[in-house]
Parts: structure tokens; C-alpha cells; sequence
């Protein structure tokens, strides 16, 4: 298929609307068979239970073009098992595994034109969503949902090359003990907002959130999980029940192990640790691994050995080893890489 007349390298880490989108609605106790749509607008009542209660979820994933030009998308069935879980957590219907992953390889080949080429930095981003269509006034779940699947071309996260970030440890909070922020629900990210836009006034490039209920431990950012490595290289990130699995982390993990023969360890994380780390590393679908120079806690500045002017050595081998696999250019496990066409 010819490829749209797009300056590919350029790209931006923004929404461009693509021909071609995925849509199933339940109704009546039953999701219907649902199909690839032209329409890109979504109609629905002003009291649809999105819009009065919030019961709204989504995953995030990535098409690539690998080496010898297949296109493929890196572990679906990850996503579509979190998302299971955030709408049975939030009272939702659960979209089936096989028709999630059905869903994302239909979408894909529906745009394929809009996929970008091997060697360019770009990709596929997909956005799988669902939302609360039905009708709710009183406080209870709606009885009408729509599952919807869109996607858009973006650039690297980070244009024109990584560079470390500076984060603050936070005064917000992000999650609560026994809460939603184990899930991808879009009022997580509704509630980071604020913090997010006061960080960056502030002159920082994200938060850090601790654990609410001791303010002891660290936890993630607005939508990112932490990466540590220790001066003896052990890879560790944090342990804890509000903290969304990402699936990215995950995945890093396995390589440090498998691939690098690195010790890996996930447990709570506590703050007076952060000054004990050679490296730390924000982690997500977006930029995969986002280097961090420094952290600041309230006015002390924790610095971390690998610097301020590149990714530290063993977060740049974790970044080239999975973005390897997800490329093409390195065998990943079974069943990481799925093959659209």
C-alpha cells in the first residue's frame, strides 16, 4: 500500500486524524459485532455516564515497521487484559481479550498507509478506549458503552534526542491507598493534571508522587512508571497496589534478566533511598525509557551519577535492547511481537 505523503521525520508526538477507526457498542446486556468506520466524531447524549460520573478508560500501544518491513504491534494481549481490569474495576463491560486483539490488527491494517517507515523515528500509535454512552443521572454505573479504537502517527516523545529530566517530589497526590490508581482510568490522569502544569511553572519537567497514605515511598509520575539501577547494576522499581502495571516496565524488566543478566527486583522504594541510585528512569508506551537527572526535594537536589547530558549506561543498553526487539532487530520472547502484515 502506498504510504501517505507524510514528512515522517518531522512528526510530532501529537493526534492527526487517520482514515479509519474501530467501533463496538453494547447495549442490552451484549457488545455487537462492531466495525471499522469512516467517521471520526463521536455522538452520544449530553447525559452519557462519561460526562457525569467519569467512567471512562483507555490502554496505549504501538504499530511498528520492523527491519524487513512487516508491520507489527508489541504485546495487545497486555493491554487488553489492563483494560479489563479497569472496567471491571469501574463497573464497565468487559471487551473480550480475542476481540480486543482482533480489534487493534483490523484498525492497523485499516490504516496502513499512515503506518511510518522503518528508520524514520516515527510510529502507530493506537488508542484503544471505551466510555459510558448510556443515559445516568442518579450515582450508578450506566447501561450503554462504546468501545472505540483510533489511531494517529507521532514522532519520538523527544525531538530532537533524550535528555535527562528534572523532577520534583510533589506536595499532590496521585492515587490513594485501596483507590483506582492501579488502573488506566482517565481520572487518574484528570487528577495529575494540576500537579503537572504547577511542576512545569515551577520549572520542572515532571512530578514525582509518593505513596499518600506515609508520604515515606516513591510511586510513579502522572503517566509514567520509575526504573532505578543501582551502583552494582541491579535494575529496581517500586512495589505497590496503587501503581499502574505498566506494561513497558514490565517488558524492561524481563530484558535486564533475560537479555542483560541483570539482577532485577521490584519492592517499595523509600525516598531517603533516592540519593543510594546510580540511575533512574521514567517508563511508558511514549518514550519508552525517559532518562532522569535529577530529582528535587523541595529545594534539596538529588543528583544522579549518570548526569545531565545523556542516559546512564545501563538504561541506554534496557532502551536499545527493547526498542531492538519491538524494531525487528533483536528476537524478542514468544508472543512479544504480534504480526499485522
Amino acid at each position: 500500500m502506498e504510504k501517505k505523503n507524510i514528512d515522517w521525520g518531522n512528526l510530532g508526538f501529537a493526534y492527526m486524524q487517520t482514515d479509519k477507526r474501530f467501533v463496538s457498542n453494547y447495549k442490552d446486556g451484549a457488545w455487537d459485532d462492531g466495525a471499522i468506520i469512516s467517521d471520526a466524531t463521536v455522538s452520544i447524549t449530553e447525559c452519557a455516564g462519561v460526562f457525569q460520573y467519569a467512567q471512562t478508560c483507555f490502554e496505549g500501544l504501538k504499530a511498528y515497521t520492523t527491519e524487513d518491513g512487516s508491520i507489527v504491534c508489541f504485546r495487545p494481549d497486555l493491554n487488553a487484559e489492563r483494560m479489563k481490569q479497569s472496567a471491571e474495576r469501574l463497573e464497565m463491560p468487559v471487551f473480550p481479550k480475542d476481540r480486543f486483539i482482533k480489534a487493534v490488527i483490523d484498525t492497523v491494517k485499516a490504516n496502513e498507509a499512515w503506518v511510518p517507515p522503518y528508520g524514520s523515528g516515527a510510529t502507530l500509535y493506537i488508542r484503544p478506549n471505551m466510555n459510558a454512552t448510556g443515559a445516568v443521572i442518579g450515582v450508578k454505573p450506566a447501561d450503554e458503552y462504546q468501545f472505540r479504537i483510533f489511531v494517529t502517527p507521532v514522532g519520538p516523545y523527544f525531538k530532537g534526542g533524550v535528555k535527562p529530566l528534572t523532577l520534583r517530589i510533589c506536595d499532590f497526590d496521585r492515587a490513594a491507598p485501596h483507590g483506582t490508581g492501579h488502573i488506566k482510568a482517565g481520572l487518574n490522569y484528570a487528577m495529575s493534571l494540576h500537579a503537572i502544569v504547577d511542576a512545569h511553572k515551577a520549572g520542572f519537567d515532571e512530578n514525582m508522587f509518593l505513596d499518600s497514605a506515609t508520604r515515606t515511598k516513591v510511586e510513579e509520575t502522572g503517566g509514567a512508571n520509575f526504573l532505578f539501577v543501582t551502583k552494582d547494576n541491579k535494575v529496581v522499581t517500586p512495589k505497590s497496589n496503587s501503581i499502574l502495571p505498566s506494561i513497558t516496565r514490565r517488558s524492561l524488566m524481563v530484558v535486564a534478566k533475560d537479555y542483560l543478566g541483570l539482577e532485577v527486583e521490584e519492592r517499595e522504594i523509600y525516598k531517603e533511598e533516592l540519593a543510594d541510585f546510580a540511575e533512574c528512569g521514567l517508563c511508558g508506551t511514549a518514550a519508552v525509557i525517559s532518562p532522569v537527572g535529577k530529582i528535587n526535594d523541595h529545594g534539596k537536589e538529588i543528583c544522579f551519577p549518570s548526569g545531565m547530558t545523556s542516559m546512564g549506561p545501563v538504561t541506554k543498553k534496557l532502551y536499545d535492547t527493547l526498542t531492538g526487539i519491538q524494531m525487528g532487530r533483536i528476537k524478542g520472547p514468544e508472543g512479544w511481537v504480534v504480526k499485522i502484515s
